[in-house]
């Protein structure tokens, strides 16, 4: 089933924009393309917009801004093909190859066009987690600009305005920080292929008229014993509170182990009294995988026993929240929501104790400075957090020793 948004005929060649229902991305999501035919024949053109078929039906006559901003993109993407499919045309030299290939160095210098491979790269490479940012990435630049920017269009001053934007919208320093980062990875490529001059490359320095992300870090919370003792005993009434706590607690005790990495642990990772585990986030770019043992403590074998899967298979994962039949991307969307729950009860409970707020995150910082602060040796921590290199530690642990200096110098003055 097709529904048609536009028609254009020239010369025996007839085009249309569609959305294809045919093949659905999930249950409600279907990609809008560009229908061109040719001798009797039909031939599609991905536009790289998907909606939904209620949202296809208004698009027309919508005046929500968000529709509206697609509509325009739809169309510039529209006037694009028919445009080179034209000039073929005028020029005699029309085929569908001909137009491919057209459009295909047109795709090289458009930026969405250019997020999209990427992504699609990824996929195929099973980064789900990286394709999903660099989407966010395209969705947030798709709501500043109506128009598909050139790559030339990608300037110092254009830069500063999407920075700007994300500023106005109270986008997180991260977030910006990584949004930038996927422009630099698109303009990089761009560069080395030679769809842009380095003249016109605006990353760099800023005291050389470039754009210059910046790499200002967060604050990160670490808490003392007396705290994480404050939260294991905090009264909860609701499992999933409990849960989310446990959870929260088994993350600090496994050497601050990442919860993309605890909720894929499987029980066969469980040997001679320790939890063994490679980090996700090392596997692609350490060429010698660094094993990571954590003492298997009783706490966290009581953890297991109330919220662990059960029977205890090898294969078995320990939590409940995947299983092997999930393709990449359902176990990224569910190790994300287990974490957005866990985020969101774990900010009750620092409400409630009158505490910075405490995330998943807040268990591997926790980890890191508790040992310190107890004097353990700094070689030790790094192995146990899986840091490649003593550099990355001791960068890490640098906040809280400011932090800590900062507090113990106050101490001067009270008199």
């Amino acid at each position: 089933m097709h529904t048609n948004m536009e028609n254009l005929t020239y010369a025996g060649v007839f085009a249309t924009t569609v959305l294809d229902v045919r093949r659905a991305k999930d249950e409600l999501w279907f990609p809008v393309k560009y229908r061109i035919t040719y001798m009797g024949r039909q031939y599609y053109f991905p536009s790289g917009i998907d909606l939904t078929e209620d949202e296809w039906k208004v698009l027309p006559t919508t005046k929500k801004r968000d529709l509206v901003e697609q509509k325009e993109l739809i169309q510039a993407g529209f006037d694009l093909v028919w445009d080179h499919a034209k000039e073929l045309l005028k020029a005699g030299a029309f085929s569908i190859d001909t137009l491919k290939k057209r459009l295909s160095r047109g795709r090289k210098e458009s930026l969405m066009a250019a997020l999209d491979a990427k992504i699609n790269e990824l996929n195929e490479a099973g980064q789900i987690g990286t394709s999903i940012s660099y989407s966010c990435a395209k969705n947030s630049i798709s709501k500043f600009t109506s128009k598909d920017l050139r790559l030339s269009d990608i300037t110092v001053e254009w830069l500063k305005r999407y920075h700007n934007h994300m500023v106005s919208e109270d986008k997180t320093a991260t977030t910006i920080k990584f949004y930038m980062g996927c422009i630099r990875v698109i303009m990089n490529d761009a560069k080395r292929d030679g769809t842009i001059t380095e003249a016109a490359y605006p990353f760099g320095e800023e005291i050389n008229g470039k754009y210059e992300i910046k790499t200002g870090e967060g604050r990160k919370l670490a808490l003392t014993l007396a705290q994480i003792k404050a939260i294991l005993d905090h009264p909860l009434h609701a499992d999933i509170e409990k849960r989310s706590r446990d959870l929260w607690f088994f993350s600090y005790l496994c050497n601050g182990i990442n919860f993309n990495d605890m909720l894929k642990l499987k029980y066969k990772d469980i040997a001679g009294g320790e939890i063994h585990f490679t980090r996700a986030k090392t596997k692609r770019s350490s060429k010698n995988q660094k094993i990571i043992s954590a003492t298997l403590l009783p706490e966290m074998r009581e953890i297991i026993d109330r919220w662990g899967n059960k029977p205890r298979r090898p294969d078995t994962y320990i939590f409940p929240f995947l299983n092997d039949s999930m393709d990449p991307l359902a176990k990224k969307m569910a190790i994300q929501n287990a974490i957005r729950l866990v985020n969101k009860k774990m900010k009750k409970i620092s409400d409630a104790l009158k505490y910075d707020t405490i995330s998943t995150y807040t268990a591997r910082h926790s980890f890191a400075t508790v040992l310190k602060r107890s004097g353990a040796n700094i070689a030790f921590i790094s192995e146990s957090l899986g840091h490649t290199d003593l550099r990355t530690t001791e960068n890490y642990l640098a906040s809280f020793e400011t932090e800590e200096r900062a507090k113990n110098a106050s101490k001067l003055t009270q008199f």
